[in-house]
């Protein structure tokens, strides 16, 4: 009786929790099982410890692909199928397949589980979720099937029906979910000019970022002037920010003999551009990120903090969040007091999101490398670019991870916690709502 009396006061205690603290505790669960399973004899065959089973387990709920151990010869076949089913359950989020799976069950879903789903989702309302789920989990289905499929005929010509299937099979879901784990210890290098490769699983990767809300807004509309305010900037934004670094990388790099230096021109041209797009936390690569000039290595760092779109596979503070900031500075500069794009406007309420959104990502990155350098002593340019690798849940690693001592791994594991659940859950998850009783008189200070 007391053991179901301690049961009960747990649950309790569980269901009262806000959303977002339901959401944090979801994954964290979910990051500890997995590490329990990828620490058993079965799964690895290394003698791998728990803390990296934990760390594997945490980059890949994530979905960022930073790893201290090589995923294609310490884990077993049964482990690399636990490391896909949670880079999948990371990717899509976990309570999307909860959803779906009471939902097949006939069991309704309540408020409550709404309310995570919504948070999960990075939706502002509950309308539509269940059909954002069916269209999230069906989008899901057909990318990774027929990427799996293309990709099939790359690896096995060269590896065999069975390990080819399966390596073609576990790329295209780390691609889609933007994990960036690789069964092959150089990730995509062998195969930097082979065009299937560097065309399907950029596609994939591109696809999970954009966001389903963008996807199902494309295949309902089908018309530009009927697109949300939402997709026009998304479309727009992850224009520019493909073709923009696909150049720069490209001319930075050139005549780089660490990088595309040795390259014939057709294959420099196909390496750009999957360096050029692998950065919004995709995390795969086929050129030696380590060997990149100094000035490729930040542009890489600023496209790793952009990330990709929301109630997307994607992490960073999302390409609409990086649009809106352009759009407050030219509205700033411009002495107007609104802003708008593609004839809407945009309320106050989203512009100050968007401002502690970036404000918590900024402290969130600065106080991680600050304490990772308290016993690094490394490059900080290279330091610097694996906690920006972990909170854009990119994977991408200049090799400083796998030299951190536990403090370390510690504090990449928890920036990258953080990058998945994203930092306003955590601002939620502390802040109070209260309604001022007093109105104080307007001050005056002086900025810039």
């Amino acid at each position: 009786m007391a053991l179901i009396g301690i049961r009960s006061t747990l649950w309790g205690r569980i269901v009262r929790l806000s959303p977002p603290a339901l959401l944090v505790t979801l994954y964290l669960t979910v990051i500890l099982a997995g590490a329990i399973l990828l620490w058993l004899p079965i799964s690895q065959q290394a003698g791998i410890s728990f803390f990296d089973a934990l760390f594997t387990a945490t980059s890949a709920v994530t979905v960022t692909g930073l790893a201290v151990v090589d995923t294609g010869g310490d884990f077993t076949f049964i482990g690399q199928v636990i490391l896909a089913l949670l880079i999948q359950f990371g990717g899509l989020g976990l309570m999307t397949f909860a959803v779906f799976v009471l939902s097949a069950i006939g069991v309704k879903v309540g408020l409550g589980g709404r309310l995570i789903l919504r948070e999960d989702l990075n939706q502002s309302s509950m309308g539509d979720l269940l059909k954002l789920v069916k269209l999230l989990l069906s989008v899901a289905l057909i990318c990774e099937a027929g990427g799996a499929a293309i990709l099939a005929f790359v690896f096995v010509p060269e590896m065999g029906w069975l390990d080819g299937l399966w390596f073609a099979i576990f790329h295209a879901i780390s691609a889609f979910n933007n994990a960036g784990f690789s069964l092959e210890s150089q990730s995509l290098s062998p195969w930097v000019g082979n065009p299937v490769i560097n065309l399907v699983i950029s596609a994939l990767f591109i696809l999970g970022g954009l966001g389903f809300v963008v996807l199902a807004d494309l295949y309902e509309t089908r018309q530009w002037r009927g697109l949300s305010l939402h997709t026009k900037i998304m479309l727009y934004g992850t224009a520019v920010l493909m073709i923009v670094p696909w150049v720069l990388f490209a001319a930075l790099e050139w005549t780089n003999p660490a990088t595309l230096g040795p390259l014939s021109i057709w294959d420099k041209l196909q390496a750009s551009w999957f360096q050029a797009l692998t950065p919004r936390t995709a995390g795969f690569n086929t050129l030696d990120t380590a060997g990149m000039h100094e000035a490729t290595t930040l542009m890489t760092m600023a496209l790793m903090v952009i990330g990709g779109g929301s109630t997307s596979t994607a992490g960073g503070i999302k390409v609409t969040t990086a649009v809106v900031l352009v759009l407050a500075t030219i509205a700033f500069f411009r002495k107007r007091t609104e802003l708008h794009a593609f004839g809407r406007s945009l309320a106050l309420d989203e512009v100050m999101k968007v401002l502690a959104l970036t404000v918590v990502s900024i402290l969130i990155l600065a106080f991680a490398l600050f304490v990772v350098s308290i016993t690094f002593d490394g490059l900080f340019l290279t330091l610097a670019f694996e906690v920006v690798s972990a909170f854009g849940t990119v994977g991408l690693s200049m090799g400083a991870t796998g030299e951190l001592d536990a403090l370390g791994r510690a504090t990449i594991m928890v920036v990258m916690f953080l990058g998945r659940v994203g930092p306003l859950t955590l601002g939620f998850f502390l802040a109070t709502h209260s309604v001022a009783r007093v109105r104080y008189p307007k001050g005056r200070i002086y900025l810039g």
